[in-house]
């Protein structure tokens, strides 16, 4: 897979030597010279000293052969520019973007190519809630602008699932249960899983069927 990362601040060199250890081709893309100097990448890292807004330095950086295009800016403005233009201007198929400002998070969705938005703040709040929140519904990440969800719920004593099979209840065409912690052991789920009381299940929704699974999980 080939990654260009736009930012080599502090999030931009993590992830770029994160994939680069996985085998991974990566590029990274920063406009200022001072950084580039100082910032020490694995080997294997490319480097382009270019401004990742301007389509003659994506169009240099060779934008057309990425798999991948991560906009790690420390300024969301930039970074909206970055995934708009790669995907209309290069048609990159995926395309992540760092949002700085939670405030700005409605922004970062498919009219400004962004695929997947990464809200730190909003992240941290949603494991906050997972860590310690029974029997609620709780998003944990948002894909194609929010339109489809990776959501969790923690299972009470009470809730209507339990001691119920997957493929006995009347789960959304357009929803999935992707896995359940139990006794901090993952379990991939299969049509006859049963539900057990504290199981954590993770769930694959889209805006129109969270409120059928959140019903079906918690009863609410």
């Amino acid at each position: 897979m080939r990654v260009a990362i736009a930012g080599a601040g502090n999030v931009g060199l993590f992830i770029a030597n994160d994939l680069r250890a996985a085998g991974h081709d990566v590029q990274l893309i920063e406009q200022e010279p001072t950084v580039v100097d100082r910032a020490k990448t694995l080997p294997g890292v490319e480097w382009l000293i270019a401004d990742a807004c301007e389509v003659s330095s994506l169009r240099e950086a060779g934008l057309e052969r990425c798999d991948v295009v991560v906009a790690a800016t420390g300024d969301d403005e930039d970074n909206l520019v970055i995934s708009l233009l790669a995907k209309q201007e290069f048609g990159v198929p995926r395309i992540v973007a760092r949002v700085n400002h939670p405030k700005n998070e409605w922004m970062f969705n498919e009219n400004w190519g962004v695929d997947i938005a990464v809200s730190t703040p909003h992240l941290i709040t949603a494991l906050v809630e997972e860590a310690v929140s029974v029997g609620r519904l709780v998003r944990l990440l948002q894909f194609e602008g929010g339109a489809v969800r990776l959501v969790e719920v923690t299972l009470a004593e009470d809730a209507p699932v339990i001691n119920q099979a997957i493929k006995d209840l009347d789960i959304p065409r357009d929803a999935t249960i992707v896995a359940v912690v139990r006794r901090d052991h993952v379990v991939m789920p299969r049509g006859d899983t049963e539900f057990e009381a504290g199981d954590e299940v993770l769930a694959m929704v889209t805006t129109e069927s969270e409120e059928d699974v959140k019903s079906i999980l918690t009863g609410t």
